[in-house]
């Protein structure tokens, strides 16, 4: 794992006006790659790299990375799992390159050589993203993943297009816009992060993943108007997918696996493959683990592969509602490995919030980033590389909102609209706490992972959609969302903006309301949230994270299964649990799903106050001009009051103050 940063500039051939931006926008990236840092520059093309080594620590690993030829430089931030047998495939075309080490950089710039970089990077199964310099064809290129493990901004600093592993990096350029593009921010405010392609400065994006993007000729002199999406040119810029998760989810549907033993063998087989594919590293390497179904099912494989114990980690909180540790303690006994377990105090927690603006440095607002953030230094302490269960959920139906959003909405959709209007507002009536007494009931009815946990929040968020929803999908953009421009509590912009959400779904396979809302998920939520936080979060401390749910044949072969094996019976992730229960016992694993949180609207109402106060003030948000203030307070008096939870709501204002106030 890396960070990668440099320039194409559109006025100037000097060396010394390139060097200097690109020496400081690299550094800024130091925490992503402390072993070393590189640089290469030739007319006006620049590229710089920090290094975290994890393979082939020697030398012939350094970047920027010339091909053997000479012809292409390349700096690469990423993993690619499969290269050894990509190194196999380039030999077995009758190529003969001069192996200078065993670095994955060197069989990226091998293939690319010999089968061009679409062709390579639909070879390549990893993380990944890269900056290429073709010197031959004078063609500038930059790609990301196909699911976007690996973060990539670019965009215009001044009259130089600029690119880097993170904003900071981009921001380090003397002539980087600093203002805020409201159109990101609007969106923002609804889904509590900025959906690609856009970020949340103007003529900053970013790249989309499973895309590449071509500079062919000198680049345009400033940015487009609308940013540019996969299949749009601009000048001599262009976009294109060269993997598309709509032609696998169609293509999964065409070819479906309808025996479910045959289903559970495969899944098996292949994660088993992608996990001892991702154990690979010249580093020590662990694995988080919380004793939910992902994360258990990544380290039961990893230990059934390994010859000692794996190093697994978790934290644990005194609040016992948000302490998962437990669970994660009897896994880890279960299995075997060698298991750390982190005690933290609500302050521990709290002391990372002032680090939040720095670690996610554009407004990110979902809460577990502080548990993430614990969770990883923790890890690095003992292990360079971690592997995760991320992508689980969204691949194999994991959410809530999965089987219980179709499943309500099935209840009410056949009701004229003023009375699922009314029935919301009834919902709204009844107190929190009645809700989760009653959902403590229904719990003990009917233990195991069938149960609901927080339902109050749950019953609460139902009944403001209610009053809105005409459709499910209508109900999954409700239910991803907390403000909404209609409220106006944003200023200077009316109408919500487009983002990847409005894209057709497949023509094929997503017929089923909890199918599409998976795929929604896996082309936003998982990108530019999930995968943005836990990059971040681990970045910061500079260590590697591995996702092997995202591996792309386990992307292939979700697609091929079933929904019946997925979402059975108000339960997710059906063959996945199957799995896991060759290893687990299935007692260990059954409880309703609480997710990595914390108390945020607890800590808000008592030692955060005065923090929230400050930020929220009347005056600093008259002066700001973004948010209406009477709106926000009115928000802040009824979370304080207990009558509402609006502590989503706040910490996504919140975030962008704090941010606000440290960028801008």
């Amino acid at each position: 794992m890396c960070g990668i940063a440099g320039l194409l500039s559109t006025g100037t051939d000097d060396a010394d006006g390139i060097s200097a931006p690109l020496q400081k926008m690299t550094r800024s990236l130091a925490h992503r790659g402390p072993d070393a840092e590189g640089y290469w520059s030739e007319g006006g093309v620049a590229l710089g790299h920090r290094r975290l080594s994890i393979l082939d620590l020697s030398d012939a690993g350094a970047q920027p990375m010339q091909s053997e030829s000479g012809r292409q430089v390349i700096v690469f931030n990423g993993e690619i799992y499969n290269h050894p047998e990509m190194r196999r495939d380039i030999a077995a075309d009758g190529a003969e390159p001069d192996w200078r080490g065993y670095s994955d950089t060197e069989t990226l710039l091998a293939g690319i050589s010999h089968w061009g970089l679409e062709e390579t990077l639909q070879r390549a199964k990893g993380m990944f993203a890269l900056a290429l310099w073709d010197r031959s064809e004078k063609r500038f290129s930059l790609a990301r993943d196909r699911m976007g493990e690996k973060p990539l901004y670019w965009g215009w600093a001044g009259q130089t297009l600029v690119f880097g592993s993170e904003l900071k990096a981009l921001r380090a350029h003397p002539d980087c816009p600093r203002d805020v593009c409201r159109e990101a921010l609007a969106q923002y405010l609804r889904f509590m992060y900025v959906p690609a392609p856009r970020s949340i400065h103007p003529g900053l994006y970013k790249l989309e993943p499973g895309t590449i993007l071509t500079v062919d000729g000198a680049p345009p002199v400033g940015p487009p108007e609308q940013p540019i999406r996969p299949g749009g040119h601009y000048g001599s810029i262009s976009i294109h997918r060269y993997w598309d998760l709509n032609a696998e989810i169609a293509a999964g549907a065409q070819n479906q696996i309808e025996d479910e033993g045959d289903a559970v063998a495969s899944l098996g087989e292949v994660l088993s493959k992608t996990v001892r594919r991702q154990m690979i590293s010249d580093v020590p390497l662990g694995a988080f683990l919380s004793g939910g179904v992902d994360s258990s099912a990544i380290v039961a494989l990893m230990q059934a592969q390994s010859e000692r114990p794996v190093q697994t980690f978790t934290i644990g909180f005194d609040d016992a509602a948000f302490d998962e540790s437990p669970h994660a303690a009897a896994v880890a006994r279960h299995l075997g490995t060698e298991h750390t377990k982190l005690r933290v105090t609500d302050t521990d927690a709290r002391n990372v919030i002032p680090h939040l603006p720095d670690l996610y440095d554009e407004p990110f607002a979902d809460s577990s980033q502080i548990p993430t953030h614990l969770v990883c230094r923790a890890a690095r302490q003992n292990v360079t590389v971690a592997l995760s269960g991320d992508g689980g959920d969204e691949l194999f139906g994991g959410y809530n909102r999965y089987f219980l959003g179709p499943k309500i909405w099935d209840q009410f959709a056949l009701l004229p609209h003023p009375l699922r209007q009314g029935l919301g507002k009834v919902i709204r009536s009844v107190p929190l706490s009645v809700w989760d007494a009653a959902s403590s009931k229904y719990n003990y009815l009917r233990p195991g992972s069938t149960g609901i946990s927080r339902l109050g929040d749950k019953a609460h968020r139902l009944g403001d959609r209610l009053r809105t929803v005409k459709t499910t999908d209508d109900l999954y953009i409700s239910l991803v969302s907390e403000w909404s421009i209609e409220s106006g509590i944003m200023l200077g912009i009316s109408k919500d903006t487009t983002s990847q959400l409005d894209d057709p779904l497949p023509e094929n396979g997503s017929a089923n309301p909890a199918m599409r809302m998976m795929v929604q998920d896996m082309r936003s939520y998982l990108p530019d949230d999930i995968l943005c936080k836990v990059d971040r979060a681990a970045m910061g401390v500079s260590l590697e994270t591995r996702t092997p749910f995202l591996d792309p044949d386990l992307i292939a072969l979700a697609a091929r299964l079933p929904m019946a094996t997925k979402i059975r019976d108000g339960q997710g992730k059906w063959a996945l649990r199957q799995v896991l229960y060759q290893h687990v016992p299935r007692e260990m694993i059954e409880r309703p799903k609480a997710g990595f949180s914390i108390p945020i609207g607890i800590w808000l109402r008592g030692p955060l106050r005065d923090w929230a106060e400050e930020l929220l003030s009347h005056e600093r948000l008259a002066k700001d001009g973004f948010f209406d203030p009477k709106i926000i307070h009115k928000t802040w008096a009824e979370h304080l009051s207990g009558r509402r939870d609006w502590s989503a709501r706040l910490w996504t204002i919140l975030m962008f103050q704090a941010w606000y106030a440290k960028w801008a």
